[in-house]
């Protein structure tokens, strides 16, 4: 007997348990699960220490401690000009749970919701499980833009949220201030809320990531989302955070208190010194990435794939079919067997017939790893053409 409810029958699983698995069962080289190998800053690291061995272990404050909500009001300020009232800070359980707390809160059955396919794997999960249901724009190769016709014709009188992600996983894109417009032009039109997805802010590649917040009316309708895990290298400290209009914020907090209600007491204010780092160490972490892009990326195409070079986040999608592979799906669970490296197919980002069959010959790779490993994994890559 089937106990699970319908709606979340097709999210019984996530690819990236699986793919980890499949790493760990055959010693390949995982790039496909996007977590660095390497810790965050050594200040960082001391500060939660020292936290934890100095009693801060109980209960924070529901909507996070004032010294990390006043940190994200000063970091947005400080990198976008954004005027925050720490009020409107929300922190979370890593952005996941801010993202569900927003589609929770905010949407429910009869509503629609739009994103940007392939997407973030919990944005369709979420959508299930507030009743709503999700229209999709594809993004497609080689630059992954969208067409402004497309997402034009997803909007419609039941929709009531985008969910804007840029940088963007899986593909790597960054949206430019005129697409940024394009959605905000809609979303205005059709009085939609946005909630923007942000926690690859801090890489990007010679472009500027710009929230689109920052756009003329459009933080009285936008829920920022981003966290601490990318930006520090902590992905398993799940501390995140969500600010906008305070009846939005509002709205997501008397969702997320019964999600969660608070977590990371020793870790929030260790994350807030670490949101007034100089801004050597907030350069330091795209001139790091970017070496870490083209080792990988050069080897990749070596390898024989296509390679669309990413401008943000550390993931690099690439086209398996000049080797040979028509099925990115079937080419991600044979990568571990047959060269020793693991990968994410892009089909499982997408739901729409158009979707899939797009994204089916495409694989992604996470290149956040040290070098040593990158270069490893490209040496085993070089043998895959044969």
């Amino acid at each position: 007997m089937t106990m699970l409810v319908e709606r979340m029958t097709p999210f019984t699983s996530t690819i990236f348990a699986e793919i980890t698995q499949l790493a760990v069962d055959t010693g390949a080289i995982n790039l496909g699960q996007g977590f660095p190998d390497t810790d965050g800053p050594e200040s960082l690291l001391a500060d939660a220490a020292a936290n934890i061995t100095g009693g801060v272990n109980q209960y924070p404050p529901g909507p996070g401690v004032p010294a990390l909500r006043e940190a994200v009001a000063a970091h947005q300020q400080r990198f976008y000009g954004l005027e925050v009232d720490p009020a409107d800070v929300l922190v979370t359980v890593g952005a996941t749970e801010a993202i569900a707390s927003a589609v929770l809160s905010l949407c429910t059955t009869g509503d629609e919701v739009i994103a940007f396919e392939p997407y973030y794997d919990s944005y369709p999960a979420m959508t299930a499980l507030s009743g709503a249901t999700l229209r999709t724009v594809p993004l497609r190769a080689p630059d992954f833009a969208f067409d402004p016709d497309e997402l034009r014709a997803a909007f419609s009188a039941r929709t009531r949220m985008i969910l804007l992600n840029s940088p963007h996983n899986p593909t790597g894109a960054v949206f430019d201030r005129e697409q940024l417009q394009i959605v905000a032009d809609l979303a205005t039109e059709h009085d939609v809320v946005v909630v923007s997805d942000e926690v690859y802010e801090h890489m990007t590649f010679d472009v500027p990531h710009i929230p689109i917040a920052t756009l003329p009316g459009m933080a009285e309708r936008t829920l920022t989302i981003s966290s601490a895990g990318k930006t520090f290298s902590v992905t398993g400290w799940k501390i995140g955070w969500i600010h906008g209009p305070s009846e939005l914020v509002a709205a997501t907090r008397a969702v997320k208190q019964f999600l969660s209600y608070t977590a990371g007491a020793p870790l929030q204010p260790a994350v807030a010194t670490a949101l007034g780092l100089p801004d050597e160490f907030y350069t330091s972490i795209a001139t790091s990435l970017r070496g870490k892009r083209e080792l990988l990326s050069a080897g990749l195409k070596a390898a024989g794939f296509t390679v669309y070079q990413p401008r943000g986040t550390y993931f690099i999608v690439v086209d398996g079919r000049p080797l040979g592979f028509e099925d990115g799906y079937k080419l991600a669970y044979d990568l571990p067997s047959l060269c020793g490296v693991a990968a994410v197919p892009v089909s499982v980002f997408a739901s729409s017939p158009e979707g899939v069959e797009a994204m089916r010959p495409l694989v992604r790779f996470a290149f956040c790893k040290r070098d040593e490993v990158l270069t490893e994994a490209v040496g085993r890559l070089a043998g895959l053409g044969n």
